[in-house]
């Protein structure tokens, strides 16, 4: 019989154990036998079915697919952010920047500097270069690096300008109706457009007055005039006067650029208008002479001296600012002339503008760790190339910046970095104060650490043993579920 049977197997297993146990010793090894986690059962006891391989060949499936998907994941690092308090000790940062002003002259841009110790630096000429710019808005004429504005020489006189109009009034009072006639009488004339209220041409115009009666002492053929721009404003917007005073050469009713800004006596006045009217006189004489029609087309243009000058500028360098919040704004002055509120537009455009070393991002060991940045860590300057128009006179674009420190701790180098976000409104102004392109900063007190985040190796062999151990107990459960309900169908 079946029962008898198998008592017979278990008592022969059990003595086979008996005296397994018993080869071993008692005592001592009957002991460590006891607490034996992996205990086997007899062969005989267990029976193989297809159910069971498939199920075993599913775990294993399961469990190659998990180990290797778990193997790539410990292999790939990735990036994790934080935020902590900055522990930069350096007192101050370097910005830099890179702005075009597509309406001002560089003679009119000062760049200043403001912050919150109270430092307040006015024309900032250290590591700044300035190029003029042409109507395409090219670069066309170096306009200097770290350079200071030479103040032009202002002559006294012990006379009035009421005295110096006793023997009557040589320079010419001219309005928008007189203007152009009195270019047409003159084929040179040499005009000053000033404001009333400004200092500098209240100094200039008893030098003017002089230098008037001078040239017409010495019977120059050259028209000596002079526009009061707050009589004749609109004459003067048609003129862009910028600045006061300005003196411009007419030759043949067209202004002849750039205007006249060297030193303001009578006796410089009078050699720069004999230097034009010798110019002048030589030209004609070899216009005679010339045979070639091409030639003389040329050179007629040549001796125009008329060069296009258009008011547009490119300020770039860097600044050392503390670390504490404050400004550097784009103002438009000078040292010799007063700005005309009503003609000062500024337009901009900046083409970079960026915090810290500016060469940080071109070694190859930074471009490798950028490119594995996503987007949204790498606002190292987020205003490059971007547009700040103005359509009307008396604004200007205010820039209000936050700065954040950016530690990258990829590879066992810590590098840092600043990355800032901007908000920009436009300010108005009254009529009679000059705008100013203003770009304020802080920096925050947190920092961003971005640093690679990989996974200890005993992280990964735990996830292995869990996805053997798992996949086996998972799939064991449902084969002994299935394999009952298939029995129990079986019986029905």
């Amino acid at each position: 019989p079946k029962q008898n049977n198998t008592a017979i197997l278990v008592n022969q297993n059990c003595k086979t154990m008996s005296n397994i146990n018993g080869g071993m010793g008692r005592g001592g090894r009957s002991a460590l036998s006891s607490v034996d986690f992996y205990r086997r059962g007899p062969k005989d006891l267990t029976e193989a079915t297809t159910l069971g391989a498939v199920m075993s060949l599913c775990s294993l499936f399961v469990m190659g697919v998990l180990f290797f998907s778990e193997t790539y994941a410990f292999a790939k690092t990735s990036l994790g952010t934080e935020i902590a308090l900055d522990d930069n000790a350096n007192p101050q940062i370097r910005l830099n920047f890179n702005i075009t002003l597509l309406d001002l002259h560089c003679d009119y841009v000062s760049v200043d500097v403001w912050d919150a110790l109270g430092t307040n630096r006015q024309n900032v000429t250290k590591n700044i270069e300035k190029w003029q710019l042409d109507e395409e808005g090219q670069r066309r004429i170096f306009s200097g690096r770290n350079r200071d504005v030479r103040e032009v020489v202002h002559e006294e006189h012990e006379e009035s300008l009421e005295e110096l109009h006793e023997d009557g009034v040589h320079a010419v009072d001219l309005t928008k109706d007189t203007f152009q006639a009195f270019l047409d009488d003159h084929q040179m004339a040499f005009i000053d457009l000033f404001a009333p209220w400004c200092v500098w041409c209240q100094r200039l115009a008893p030098t003017w007055e002089k230098f008037a009666e001078e040239v017409d002492d010495e019977e120059m053929p050259i028209g000596i005039g002079k526009v009061d721009c707050v009589q004749q404003a609109e004459l003067c917007r048609e003129q862009r006067v910028m600045a006061f005073p300005t003196l411009r050469w007419y030759h043949e009713g067209k202004a002849v650029s750039p205007d006249y800004k060297m030193d303001r006596t009578v006796a410089a006045l009078t050699g720069f208008a004999k230097r034009k009217l010798e110019m002048d006189e030589k030209f004609k004489d070899w216009d005679k002479k010339e045979p070639d029609p091409e030639k003389r087309a040329r050179y007629r243009e040549l001796h125009a001296h008329n060069r296009p000058e258009h008011p547009g500028c490119q300020v770039s360098g860097h600044l050392m600012v503390n670390r504490v919040p404050g400004n550097f704004h784009l103002e438009a002055k000078s040292k010799n002339h007063n700005l005309n509120a009503a003609m000062t537009n500024l337009t901009h455009r900046v083409n970079h503008l960026s915090f810290g070393m500016p060469d940080f991002t071109s070694g190859r060991q930074m471009k490798r760790i950028l490119k594995t940045l996503p987007e949204e860590h790498q606002q190292f300057s987020p205003m490059d190339e971007t547009m700040y128009h103005t359509s009307k006179y008396h604004q200007a674009y205010h820039h209000y910046i936050k700065v954040v420190s950016t530690h990258l701790d990829i590879g066992g180098n810590t590098e840092t970095a600043y990355q800032f976000l901007e908000q920009s409104q436009i300010v108005y102004y009254d009529e009679v104060n000059v705008p100013e392109a203003r770009f304020s900063y802080d920096l925050s007190p947190m920092s961003v650490v971005v640093k690679k985040e990989g996974r200890r190796w005993y992280d990964y062999l735990t996830s292995i043993c869990a996805i053997i151990g798992g996949t086996f107990t998972t799939l064991g459960l449902i084969d002994a579920v299935l394999y009952k309900a298939l029995k129990a169908g079986k019986a029905d």
